[in-house]
């Protein structure tokens, strides 16, 4: 089975919020991030990921029901673990849900949810959605504590915080890729899926092939400022030929 390559279409949202935010029922409010899911899955995406977070930056609930009407793709909702969120995913009902840290002082998602720390709510999170037919990933740091707790609480996949590797110099990148490899392996040892996501890109992604038993690469910023130059399609196309070389491993 060849790596997976789900694409994250909310800084296409961001485009648009940039100039229609106070406007969200203009007709001339674009880019449209369903129209750039659509022509993800014409590039080779295999699933859609979308963030609603909890101040509406980029992605808005009405994106979320209508790419979830519209598109013919698992649909992964990236979640802080709140009320609202915990609502609107049930509700949406996607293939999956990831659940992430989240603070309004953020540009962007950083670091892992601590799971360790929040074990209880997490756990919580983990079986009501599970409860509802909606399967768990949890983005976390690549340290070995991090996973073996999320496989107690019974997620059934990690999304491995790839931030640090994205940030890394020529000095530390072989560092973080070991940060990386190690917590691969424990995920897999302990039947959990093993996924990848943040700071990924054209120039770094082969890299990525030192980690062993990754099965999905979540990937946004990146594509979406190829899809600047040469299109969505185009864009998506380019990062799933990359990845075709990734080694698996049985």
């Amino acid at each position: 089975m060849s790596l997976l390559l789900g694409v994250n279409v909310d800084h296409v949202a961001t485009l648009r919020q940039a100039r229609y935010a106070l406007l969200p029922d203009s007709p001339n409010a674009e880019p449209c991030p369903c129209v750039a899911s659509a022509d993800a899955l014409l590039g080779g995406a295999d699933s859609i990921t979308i963030h609603v977070r909890g101040d509406r930056r980029h992605m808005q609930e009405r994106d979320a029901f209508l790419i979830r009407e519209k598109i013919a793709a698992p649909l992964n909702l990236e979640m802080g673990v709140t009320e609202e969120m915990i609502a609107i995913a049930l509700k949406l009902r996607p293939e999956f849900v990831c659940l992430v840290p989240e603070t309004r002082e953020e540009v962007t998602t950083e670091g892992g949810l601590d799971v360790v720390s929040r074990r209880r709510e997490v756990g919580d999170c983990i079986r009501l959605m599970q409860k509802n037919g909606i399967k768990v990933s949890l983005f976390i740091d690549p340290e070995v504590e991090q996973v073996k707790v999320a496989a107690e609480l019974g997620a059934e996949m990690v999304e491995l915080h790839t931030g640090c590797f994205g940030n890394a110099t020529t000095q530390t990148v072989g560092a973080e890729l070991e940060r990386l490899r190690e917590a691969a392996l424990v995920g897999h040892q302990a039947g959990i899926q093993v996924n990848a996501g943040h700071g990924i890109n054209y120039e770094n992604v082969r890299l990525l092939e030192a980690v062993p038993h990754l099965t999905e690469y979540n990937i946004g910023h990146s594509i979406v400022a190829r899809a600047m130059r040469v299109g969505m399609t185009q864009a998506v196309r380019e990062m799933k030929a990359l990845i075709s070389h990734y080694p698996v491993v049985k």
